[in-house]
Parts: structure tokens; C-alpha cells; sequence
């Protein structure tokens, strides 16, 4: 599949192989939805969007797993440069840059999103919690808006894309908000909390109390409230972003649609486990993903048929 991909989308450098190669490895096996819902595209754009994931996984895992003894700020200004370099010149030497830098130039992607991703990047390494909702707005704006932008030009438009921009930043923040309240547990583990402060405090709940909740695996009665409220928030994010699934290009809607859909299912998981976000984590099951994809891929199948 992966050489029909390459193919399709007139990749024939052996280099850029490898590179596009392992940036659909890393999709597939750490973006299990976003992978799935890549299946949905055309073929001559999934590599682009493996390209553009593999970098945002790549990246995060050099902050979030890094090695013993790794000086990870140092990592990401490695990365930086060795980015800026790649788009400098046109191409580049490194396993996942190059299909970055590739893609970069084939679809005109703005290289000032990826400065913001790493700027994110780098706010993990110091900052463990975000007083209220516009500081984490800052973040999220980095590490996950700017992602929805890349990815617009890959998708296309049927209206201008200034246009379709805030909903693509939109649905961004819509993820990555969903994934914070999925991984409240996981990155308490790593000494962060990515839910405003001051909101949590509306409801009587602290970093303490969530660290409680934490080592006894469930939430106590303010913590539920608190993370009902956080969960309608995302809602409202959710329904800004709907509507810019309509202005994409008739080929990209049922990707987008499924990806939307699926996400936004995640949530629906959290309250179905009583708001429990530190015992299992929350997951959309096997049956409805694929009942979800498999209703898309007809959609997509009749839209790569009439455009």
C-alpha cells in the first residue's frame, strides 16, 4: 500500500521513500484514529499527511520519551535547524525532515506553523499548568491550531482558504483539548495539567486533588463536575469546527468527517465511564470505528469517482 501511496503522489526519490516511509509508521502505530481516517483519502494525499504527523510525533516524542541523559532542549533546537536548513535548500538528510521539507514545497505550507509547533514544544519543558484559558490557549494554539492549518492546503478547499482556516484551527483545538481530558492521568504522571486553573477552582479542585484522584483511580464528586464542564467546553469547540468540513474539497470530506466523528466520540467514552479519566483510558471501540469508517468509505469512494 505504501508504494501505490508513493506512487500515486509521484514521490520517486528513494530517500524521500524511506523518509515518507517511516513518517506513515510512526501515523500508524501512535495515531490509531488519525490513521484510520487517512485510509479515507486519496492515495496521492496520505503520504503528505504522514509526512506532517510523523513531524508532530516525531517531535513530541523527543520532549515527552526522551533518552537517559538527553539534553531535549538542545534536541529541539537540533530539530530547528536542521528544518529551517531543509527548507532553506529544498531537501534534507534527515529520516523524517525530508518528507517534511518535501511536502512543505509540493503544497505551499506556511513554514511559520512549524516555528509555533516548536515554540509548544519547548513550553513543556517549564511550564506544568496554565493559570487559566487564555495562557493555555497560547499552547494550544502551537500545538495543535497550527496542525489543522498545515494540513489544509493537503486537504483543499472549495471556498478561499482564509476562509476555512479558523475552523481547521478549530477543530486543532478540539483534538487536542479531547486529548487532554483523555490524558489527565498520564500527563499528572509526567507533572502536568493541561485544564485551566482557574476553572478547576470554580469547582473546588486543585492539582492536589487531582494528584488524589490520581492514586486512587477514580474522581470524587467535584472532579466529575469540574471535568463535565471542561467536556462542554470541547463541545463548543467541536461545533465551530463543523462547519469547514463542508468547505474542504468533496475528496477530503469523509477523512475529515470520520476524524471529527470518532474524536468527538471520545468524550461521549469519558462520561459513559463516569468521568473516570484515571482508571481506563477512554476509547472509541473496534466496532464503532470501523461501523464509522466503513459508512465513510463509501462517501469517499463516490467522491474520488465524480471530482
Amino acid at each position: 500500500m505504501t508504494r501505490r501511496e508513493l506512487a500515486a503522489a509521484r514521490i520517486t526519490d528513494p530517500r524521500l521513500h524511506e523518509a515518507y516511509t517511516r513518517c506513515r509508521t510512526l501515523n500508524a502505530r501512535h495515531g490509531r484514529t488519525y490513521f484510520l481516517a487517512t485510509r479515507l483519502l486519496h492515495p496521492r494525499q496520505r503520504p503528505a499527511i504522514h509526512a506532517l504527523y510523523g513531524f508532530a510525533r516525531y517531535t513530541d516524542d523527543i520532549v515527552d520519551d526522551p533518552e537517559p541523559g538527553a539534553d531535549v532542549a538542545a534536541r529541539l533546537d537540533q530539530v530547528r535547524t536542521e528544518l529551517a536548513e531543509g527548507l532553506r535548500t529544498g531537501r534534507s538528510a534527515h529520516p523524517v525532515l525530508a518528507a517534511v521539507v518535501d511536502t512543505t514545497g509540493r503544497f505551499g505550507i506556511d513554514p511559520q506553523l512549524y516555528w509555533a509547533f516548536l515554540d509548544s514544544m519547548r513550553m513543556d519543558l517549564t511550564v506544568t499548568g496554565y493559570p487559566d484559558r487564555t495562557s493555555l490557549r497560547r499552547y494550544v494554539h502551537g500545538s495543535a491550531e497550527v496542525i489543522g492549518l498545515q494540513l489544509l492546503p493537503v486537504l483543499g478547499t472549495v471556498v478561499g482558504r482564509a476562509e476555512a482556516a479558523p475552523h481547521a484551527a478549530a477543530l486543532g483545538e478540539a483534538f487536542q483539548l479531547t486529548n487532554f481530558l483523555r490524558d489527565v492521568a498520564e500527563d499528572l504522571d509526567r507533572g502536568r495539567v493541561y485544564l485551566p486553573a482557574d476553572e478547576l477552582r470554580a469547582y473546588g479542585v486543585d492539582r492536589g486533588r487531582l494528584a488524589w484522584c490520581r492514586r486512587a483511580g477514580r474522581p470524587d464528586a467535584l472532579v466529575r463536575r469540574a471535568l463535565a464542564d471542561q467536556i462542554a467546553f470541547t463541545r463548543a469547540v467541536y461545533r465551530r469546527a463543523r462547519p469547514g468540513i463542508a468547505m474542504l474539497d468533496p475528496v477530503s470530506r469523509p477523512c475529515v468527517a470520520t476524524a471529527f466523528s470518532l474524536y468527538a466520540r471520545i468524550l461521549d467514552r469519558i462520561e459513559d465511564q463516569g468521568h473516570n479519566v484515571f482508571g481506563a483510558r477512554a476509547r472509541v471501540g473496534n466496532p464503532q470505528r470501523l461501523a464509522l469508517a466503513g459508512s465513510a468509505a463509501t462517501r469517499a469512494l463516490w467522491a474520488r469517482a465524480h471530482h
